[in-house]
């Protein structure tokens, strides 16, 4: 199936009703800026964790509460947030939730009690779910023949914010202390409202045929899942790609901080520059989707996926084993993804929000469970375990794949 489907997207759109609005690659390089600084503040937290409950004299079950609130907000965000971008204007919405991100992170920044922290916790990981908005956003103004591309683009930009946002706090409170990284990113975050405000046009949004009340517009998230057989499969591929994702970025720290690396904090956070490079490569992914190319793209993407693991296996005796595991990772879990939201998107432009949206919950159900197991994993058995399961969940995908390629 190809990944332009039956959109009817024009390549331009009507600002604010006057001259026609074209998608340069400068916008989309902002989409993709905006993007990966507003999911960033969902994983600012983990490097964070014992500075936060030291200064707020928290409990360490309580501080692990920090991460576990920010992802319950997140998740809650894509099923109760993310839809509402179908039947309004979207700018509008991307311009409140960013206005309304920067004051839960300022909370989050000034907090001097666990119980504020908690809730502006809750409330970024709720807000930040504004980067799939964007990513909807952008599919809908990008014409058919280019989406691939331009999801691929915007996509990318998300998973550079994820795998850098480690490192940026980390160097950060090293710096200036663990409030100066929210403080810093809510300045970011205001000043991206301010130049969205002004560049991208108003009722951006494909309005529905028939107008949807918000319980309604809920339940019919349910309802497309029932009826979309393409996008129940795309959603258990986005489950076991981000598992695997997960369980390497979830534990690669706790290998290489133990000998023979024993490496610092910023050492370990520089790993995340190598994935990206991983997640920039995968950008011609999208190129591929607007050829038609979309079962192909998968079927490689997930036989790297599984592959990487055989590099990653070597982790104990080579750094440069990691560095290729990471980079094959990375683009591969990637490619798979920018073919997913491109191939869902298609189905129903103007459900763009709940697809996406609802697929997402899928992508955040695997990074839970694959951080979980990985975790527990080490404890019990080491890192030749967690490869053996990172290794499992992407088997699992390839295999799903090679059963379902002739009828999707």
């Amino acid at each position: 199936m190809s990944g332009d489907g039956a959109a009817t997207v024009p390549r331009t759109m009507a600002r604010d009703g006057g001259a026609p609005f074209a998608l340069s690659r400068g916008i989309v390089m902002l989409f993709a800026v905006a993007c990966g600084a507003a999911v960033s503040n969902v994983y600012f937290a983990q490097p964070l964790l014992v500075t936060l409950g030291h200064d707020l004299g928290m409990s360490p079950a309580l501080v692990g509460s920090v991460v576990t609130l920010t992802h319950i907000g997140y998740g809650l965000g894509l099923f109760l947030l993310v839809p509402l971008g179908d039947v309004a204007d979207r700018r509008r919405i991307i311009v409140a939730q960013l206005l309304l991100l920067v004051v839960a992170l300022a909370v989050v920044g000034t907090a001097h009690s666990a119980a504020v922290l908690l809730a502006g916790m809750g409330a970024v990981g709720l807000l930040a779910v504004v980067t799939q908005t964007l990513v909807v956003f952008a599919a809908s103004l990008a014409p058919p023949a280019e989406r691939g591309r331009v999801v691929g683009l915007v996509t990318g930009g998300v998973v550079i914010g994820i795998l850098l946002a480690r490192t940026v706090s980390g160097l950060l409170a090293d710096l200036a202390g663990w409030r100066s990284v929210y403080l810093a990113s809510a300045a970011l975050i205001a000043a991206l409202a301010l130049v969205l405000h002004r560049v991208l046009p108003r009722h951006g949004g494909v309005p529905p045929a028939t107008p949807l009340r918000y319980g309604q517009l809920l339940r019919s998230t349910v309802t497309l899942f029932a009826r979309e057989r393409l996008l129940r499969l795309r959603a258990a591929f986005g489950l076991l790609i981000f598992a695997a994702f997960s369980t390497l970025w979830s534990s690669i720290a706790l290998p290489l901080s133990e000998p023979p690396y024993s490496l610092s904090h910023t050492a370990i956070g520089a790993f995340g520059l190598v994935g990206a490079v991983g997640a920039l490569a995968a950008a011609g992914a999208g190129r591929l989707n607007d050829r038609g190319l979309s079962r192909r793209t998968t079927g490689i993407g997930l036989a790297l996926l599984a592959a990487s693991w055989l590099p990653l296996a070597l982790t104990r005796s080579s750094l440069w084993a990691l560095v290729v595991g990471v980079i094959v990772l990375d683009l591969a879990v990637q490619a798979v993804h920018v073919t997913n939201q491109t191939l869902i998107y298609a189905l129903h432009p103007d459900a763009g929000g709940r697809l996406i949206g609802g697929y997402m919950i899928f992508y955040a159900v695997g990074s839970a469970t694959g951080a979980l197991a990985a975790t527990s994993l080490y404890a019990a058995a080491g890192w030749g375990a967690v490869c053996v399961l990172g290794a499992g969940f992407s088997g699992v995908a390839f295999l799903l794949w090679v059963l379902t390629r002739h009828t999707e």
